[in-house]
């Protein structure tokens, strides 16, 4: 019934504006809601079609509103970007949701790279959740100022960080809104000391929001990573990650399926737990570099949670080696 409804009152409302001009129509429990574009406003047609409306069968109330399109964010190339010293590339990893790992896979691909030949650093931009500290085994040190302005980075392994969760008790929470947040940011990143770097991993938090798009746009970055798990609930959110990158015209390096399968450490059996080659496969249909598959193993998460990173813990491992075939892959595109 709602559904015919709403069919009517849109087809009315075609009669008087364009489909441009109609930004929506829905009907429930006998209320008409018609939703135009604030440049549609025409008074005589909006109570023309209010009359209409209510004159079908069912309808109780109508209600015609106007609204402005709001315009999608736009990246101006002369917008002034965050100047990090020392820093030749930065690479953003990311994801469209939390869960699948992606800490996890910045951080071995950071040692993976490292260990072929380059200065990496990690710059842990997930600032609600941050887990650096943790992974490379610098949780609870103190931050040091060698010249009370700039701060010194952790050092761990070879790679050199900062993370927010450095500067907070880990049980404290952040509530900052977008500009707060991405103030901080802007802040940790730009008074680290760096040194001299040639790939920077960007730990990005999940999701598209605000601190996500101005890290996208006050930051020089060279190509994004997106990490995803097989299953469909987390493809549909890698690609509005990789649709976020692309509107602001950062290239995707590729899409990495993390979590891909399980192998019985006793029987050698393998299970695909979540699926098997989703992230390959959305990779194919978009036209973008499928990087890998990381299994899903416990030695991954117990050496992530040691402070010893299995690319480290374990390099001749085969779930280090699936890094280091990824880092291969991205060291090609750059």
């Amino acid at each position: 019934m709602a559904e015919n409804l709403e069919l009517k009152a849109r087809t009315i409302a075609q009669r008087y504006f364009t489909n441009e001009d109609i930004a929506a129509v829905a009907a429930r429990s006998g209320r008409v809601v018609v939703t135009l574009q604030k440049e549609a406003a025409d008074q005589a047609k909006i109570q023309a079609l209010e009359q209409e409306l209510a004159a079908l069968d069912g309808v109780k109330k109508v209600n015609i509103i106007t609204c402005s399109q709001r315009e999608e964010p736009v990246l101006n190339p002369q917008d002034a970007k965050w100047q990090i010293a020392g820093v030749r590339r930065i690479i953003a990893v990311a994801s469209g949701k939390g869960g699948v790992g992606k800490s996890t896979t910045a951080v071995n691909l950071a040692l993976a790279l490292s260990k072929r030949g380059k200065r990496v650093a990690v710059f842990d931009a997930d600032i609600y959740g941050p887990s650096i500290p943790v992974m490379l085994g610098y949780e609870g040190e103190p931050t040091v100022s060698p010249d009370g302005v700039h701060i010194a980075a952790f050092e761990a392994f070879g790679l050199k960080s900062i993370s927010i969760g450095s500067l907070i008790d880990r049980d404290t929470p952040i509530i900052w809104r977008g500009a707060k947040a991405g103030g901080a940011l802007e802040q940790l990143m730009i008074q680290t000391a760096w040194g001299d770097i040639d790939i920077m991993l960007l730990d990005m938090p999940p999701g598209t929001g605000d601190i996500q798009i101005t890290l996208a746009q006050k930051l020089k970055i060279d190509g994004a990573v997106i990490v995803s798990t097989p299953q469909d609930i987390a493809l549909i959110d890698a690609v509005k990650g990789v649709n976020m990158f692309q509107k602001i015209g950062i290239p995707i390096l590729g899409i990495v399926e993390n979590m891909s399968y399980y192998i019985c450490p006793k029987c050698s059996h393998k299970e695909e737990i979540f699926g098997h080659a989703g992230a390959a496969e959305a990779a194919e249909k978009m036209g973008l570099k499928f990087l890998g598959e990381v299994p899903l193993h416990i030695d991954i998460r117990t050496a992530a949670d040691g402070g010893r990173p299995i690319v480290e813990d374990k390099p001749e491992s085969p779930q280090a080696e699936a890094y280091g075939q990824i880092a291969d892959k991205i060291l090609a595109q750059l």
